[in-house]
């Protein structure tokens, strides 16, 4: 994003379906500079028309076989396709690996596909700070579904669900580690459930282990009343199961629009909140930075390993210094 881009101009471009304003922009958010979130939130009543997937499981899955197939399968319906896939940060500069760009060759030229790397700069749940802001923008420009494909850190990789309309958990046959991270937690976080590298020894094992697990319950978290997530076996190499892996998309996306819809406001409504928290986060830690500089930092932190300073004092004076700040600030109405 330019420097001296105003805002509406750089959103009005981006609505326009200007992808060399989203590159910049998309840039921009990613590396936090200032100016991003006012474009955003000129976008923000533009959003909310693409179908956002969520594509998550451990490493070694074939998640990102399994996206681009998932992608070459929507465009044959003529549907246009955004890709926000979360790789691994590089050790050596910090950014991402870039590893799925490299995969999706094949829709690089594709002008319904747009297709964005981020690194996880270390952060937990298979997402980063920056995915939504991301995910907003190719709402904006139009894109009919945005796939988002996480990082794959096993059983943490839940986020995914706070913030995807339909979540898919993908495993292969025997990785017995897979099954115990959904007994762990994960069970919840699926809508669809997916077993790939159907052609090993075990596929349909496997995928009875995860049907037995879904009849004992254990989904109370209320997200989708009537809906009992299906296990679909496939092969992304050769495209085996890949039509009923989107018949099962599709039919998640018809159950969360039935009755007015009220499942898919309930869900997208937990989804905003969990973005504003997030923000609300963010924001603070940026204030408490600005007023705490490294030194003062570690002469915190040297008082509280020599006992001379509890680390709960102090974080509440830190918290009570940077709310002092704000205290002029109204808050929004309630």
């Amino acid at each position: 994003m330019s420097a001296s881009a105003r805002p509406e101009d750089t959103a009005r471009s981006i609505l326009a379906g200007d992808v060399r304003a989203a590159a910049r922009l998309m840039r921009a958010i990613d590396d936090g500079l200032p100016g991003a979130a006012s474009v955003l939130g000129l976008l923000h009543p533009h959003t909310g028309r693409a179908w956002l997937v969520g594509v998550t499981g451990s490493p070694g899955v074939g998640k990102s076989s399994l996206t681009d197939a998932l992608v070459g399968a929507w465009r044959a319906r003529g549907l246009t396709v955004g890709v926000v896939a979360v790789d691994p940060t590089s050790p050596f500069s910090g950014g991402a690996i870039l590893g799925d760009r490299i995969r999706m060759q094949q829709h690089a030229c594709d002008p319904g596909v747009f297709i964005r790397s981020l690194a996880t700069r270390g952060q937990f749940g298979g997402l980063t700070a920056s995915t939504r802001g991301v995910a907003a923008v190719l709402d904006a420009m139009g894109k009919d579904v945005i796939l988002i494909e996480t990082v794959g850190v096993g059983q943490d990789e839940v986020e995914i669900a706070r913030m995807a309309d339909t979540t898919a958990i993908v495993v292969v046959p025997g990785m017995g580690d897979d099954i115990q991270a959904i007994k762990a937690g994960v069970l919840e976080a699926g809508d669809v459930f997916v077993v790939n590298k159907m052609d090993r020894e075990g596929a349909g094992r496997t995928a009875g282990e995860i049907e037995a697990m879904l009849s004992l319950g254990g989904r109370g978290d209320g997200r989708d009343q009537g809906w009992t997530p299906p296990v679909v076996l496939t092969c992304a190499v050769d495209g085996r199961g890949l039509p009923e892996l989107v018949a099962a998309f599709d039919r998640h996306r018809a159950h969360l629009l039935a009755e007015g819809g009220w499942r898919l406001a309930a869900r997208r409504g937990w989804a905003a909140q969990a973005e504003l928290l997030e923000l609300v986060k963010a924001r603070l830690m940026q204030r408490v930075q600005a007023r705490l500089d490294q030194d003062g930092l570690a002469v915190l932190a040297q008082e509280i390993a020599q006992k001379r300073r509890d680390p709960y004092q102090a974080a509440d004076q830190i918290l009570a210094a940077a709310m002092r700040d704000t205290e002029e600030a109204p808050w929004p109405a309630m």
